[in-house]
């Protein structure tokens, strides 16, 4: 794996190795576009259109979990990403501190798998924007062919954005964050004058049960990017304020997913299939005039491609901490032939894309909850990370603990996470307790992070890996963290 120190230029050549204090010249209001360009994607639309039309909730119901949502899963999103600032290092790399060198392999493994499903979703929602595109503008219908070029198209822009790296990254998502919102402010003009209101408002409530259940799959998509918060943290200094970060996380999502939702609600007036169609994108070429569809799903293609850059970004650290001995612009490649593939399966094999995506958004959540709960409790008790342990795979390693395992937290995070499949239900899978309170109002991975929590913190643990002080920069800095 790479541990070349990044170049001046664009593209970005530091692998997992921990990033030197006297190199974190970030600032943390650059999260703040990072966290708006991760939400960018025509899918919160149809899932506000879902609420209305699967779930039966109003207008006012509809808002309240607009805005619940991104507090509960970027708020958890921002406090895990305090550990990029302690240790300089991406998630999956620090989790070897709490896992073990051999044991953080099983939940590392299982998030670079549940990767593939999530870049997979937004490569093909982003294929599907172009196709909507060339019927728009040049009346070219879609084909098994084409469908295959434009999901080409689209993940090999993926892989040359995440492989260019982190600066990329951010000039991408502060213009796409500008046009972003103002394309959608003029959607939302265009949607104001021309909505039956008396329909939108008058609408009867529908059950706080399915409020708390569209809360939780909503703020399930914000839970996947927990382990990957760090990433986007490790070049901040160490001083750098936690409760800013968690700031910019919930509002970068929050000024997003509120107005998406919510313009999806509306739009299920007009358009009630939107919530089931197999193509999650056509309907704005169908519901919106020419010149407001076509910069909109340019706009929003953009949005997309930089979620699925930011998730290949990220695999690509979690692939070298497992072991895949390239540097991280190569490292990505891995993922995007699988997304490749997947994709493909899904928007011509799969009969429902929403039952795929929100079966997948189900299991993605647990799974990614259990780790959630046990680095979580982890957090509060390590103030530092050894960089030197980290990288050192082997029996010398300060983390490589009994066997390479941590036990009580390989314990915490297995108990959790078959606690959490017990609440499950999926198009091709049930839990058997999935038909209880916690099972269909949805709260599966909240009841997966306290399992893991709670386990954890009760354990006993071994003594902090404490780092030896010719190897701890400006210590006294971490206080302040």
């Amino acid at each position: 794996m790479s541990t070349t120190a990044p170049s001046d230029g664009a593209l970005e050549t530091r692998g997992i190795d921990p990033v030197p204090h006297s190199e974190r010249h970030a600032r943390t209001r650059e999260l703040f576009p990072t966290w708006v360009a991760a939400n960018i994607s025509v899918l919160l639309l149809t899932m506000g259109a879902g609420l209305v039309v699967t779930g039966g909730l109003n207008f006012w119901q509809i808002l309240v979990v607009a805005a619940v949502s991104p507090v509960l899963g970027y708020g958890l999103v921002g406090l895990i990403s305090v550990a990029g600032t302690r240790g300089g290092s991406p998630g999956m790399t620090l989790s070897r501190a709490v896992f073990g060198q051999r044991g953080n392999f099983f939940p590392g493994a299982l998030i670079w798998v549940a990767r593939w499903g999530w870049e997979t979703i937004n490569a093909v929602t982003g294929a599907y924007a172009i196709l909507t595109v060339l019927d728009i503008c040049f009346g070219i219908e879609s084909s098994a062919a084409l469908t295959v070029v434009t999901l080409v198209a689209f993940v090999a822009g993926t892989f040359l954005i995440s492989g260019l790296g982190r600066r990329v990254l951010h000039v991408c998502s502060t213009w796409s964050t500008y046009l972003f919102g103002a394309f959608s402010v003029l959607v939302l003009v265009y949607l104001v004058a021309n909505t039956d209101w008396s329909q939108v408002f008058g609408k009867p409530a529908g059950s706080t049960a399915m409020m708390v259940a569209g809360i939780g799959t909503i703020a399930a998509g914000g839970l996947s990017w927990a382990p990957s918060a760090p990433d986007f943290t490790r070049y901040l200094p160490r001083t750098a304020s936690g409760k800013a970060l968690v700031g910019h996380a919930v509002g970068g999502a929050g000024i997003v997913v509120l107005p998406l939702v919510l313009m999806g609600a509306v739009m299920a007036v007009s358009v009630p299939g939107l919530s089931s169609a197999s193509d999650p994108v056509s309907f704005l070429g169908e519901l919106l005039p020419t010149w407001i569809a076509v910069p909109y799903l340019l706009m929003a293609l953009i949005g997309m491609l930089l979620i699925n850059s930011m998730s290949m970004y990220s695999a690509g650290f979690t692939a070298q901490t497992l072991g895949v001995r390239v540097p991280r612009a190569w490292a990505v490649s891995v993922n995007a032939v699988i997304s490749l593939v997947l994709g493909y399966l899904l928007m011509n094999v799969a009969t429902s894309f929403m039952g795929s995506f929100i079966s997948f958004l189900t299991l993605l959540a647990v799974a990614f909850s259990a780790w959630i709960g046990v680095f979580g409790v982890d957090m509060l008790r390590r103030r530092t990370y050894d960089g030197e342990a980290l990288m050192d795979t082997g029996r010398t390693s300060a983390y490589w603990y009994r066997g390479g395992f941590a036990w009580q937290a390989m314990t915490g995070w297995a108990v959790a996470l078959m606690v959490g499949l017990l609440f499950t239900k999926v198009d091709w899978f049930s839990g058997p307790l999935a038909t209880s309170w916690i099972g269909r109002n949805g709260l599966g991975w909240l009841a997966t992070i306290v399992v893991a929590a709670a386990l954890y913190a009760v354990l006993p643990k071994a003594p902090v890996v404490e780092v030896p002080s010719e190897r701890a920069t400006d210590e006294a800095e971490l206080v302040g963290v």
